[in-house]
């Protein structure tokens, strides 16, 4: 056999090898971390050769769906009570909850100088609507309740409310017109590195509870090689480096 033939087959070998090793994973993930976590799925198939394919929506909508039988290998939750209970009721693999990233509330409106940047605007309260994820759903409609709660604005506030099934239908709702401004993450404001037009109050981290949200692997993707693949790659350093470009603290 010559040496190129030898090469030849041993190239062949490696492929097959890596076609073999190589595997998929079926992740959860919370709404607000749409866009740093396709970068780093992305990033993650370039490396590994493991493929993770996302499913976007709330926690909560995600916890029930676990709870009926949902093939999820994995689930990036938007808060650290959903990972938890689904421990606390053996659906989760032991150890394997971790917290990704904090995320960073906001209030924002596409118009400039509408939104002040100590949220004096929920005072005045000349906007007809305000969007939000809906706090039963979602923690970051959870947080903005706590602080219109503890600015005293919520009663006022409250029937204004446009409450969307998770953060991006709260977006659409302020970037449609149908609300002058609302509560979200700061991830929605960045795009490919920079800050979106529009005013904005970034809610000071001591108004409201942390917004942790933990990762946990699930029952079914115990065993799964790309499912562990994937958490070691969430706590490496390119990972981490995607995750605070998008604003969140780690």
């Amino acid at each position: 056999m010559t040496p190129f033939r030898s090469m030849l087959i041993t190239l062949a070998l490696a492929a097959q090898a890596g076609t073999v090793l190589a595997a998929e994973t079926q992740v959860a993930v919370a709404a607000n971390f749409t866009a740093p976590m396709q970068k780093i799925a992305e990033a993650f198939q370039a490396e590994t050769g493991h493929r993770a394919i996302l499913s976007f929506g709330s926690s909560g909508k995600f916890y029930a769906q676990i709870t009926n039988g949902a093939p999820y290998d994995a689930l990036l939750s938007a808060d650290e009570a959903t990972p938890e209970k689904l421990e606390q009721a053996g659906q989760a693999a032991p150890g394997s909850r971790f917290t990704y990233a904090i995320g960073k509330l906001v209030l924002w409106s596409p118009q400039p100088g509408y939104v002040d940047d100590q949220g004096r605007v929920l005072y005045v309260g000349d906007f007809r609507h305000l969007a939000l994820p809906n706090p039963k759903l979602a923690p970051y409609g959870a947080a903005a309740v706590e602080v219109m709660t503890g600015m005293g604005v919520l009663e006022t506030a409250q029937p204004k409310f446009v409450l969307g099934e998770n953060l991006p239908q709260a977006f659409q709702f302020v970037v449609s017109g149908n609300a002058e401004l609302g509560f979200l993450a700061l991830s929605q404001l960045i795009k490919d590195g920079e800050r979106i037009a529009g005013s904005v109050w970034e809610v000071p981290a001591e108004r409201h509870q942390p917004i942790r949200q933990d990762a946990v692997i699930l029952a079914r993707g115990a065993d799964n090689p790309a499912t562990q693949a994937l958490f070691d790659y969430l706590k490496g350093e390119k990972a981490r480096a995607i995750i605070a470009e998008y604003g969140y603290d780690l």
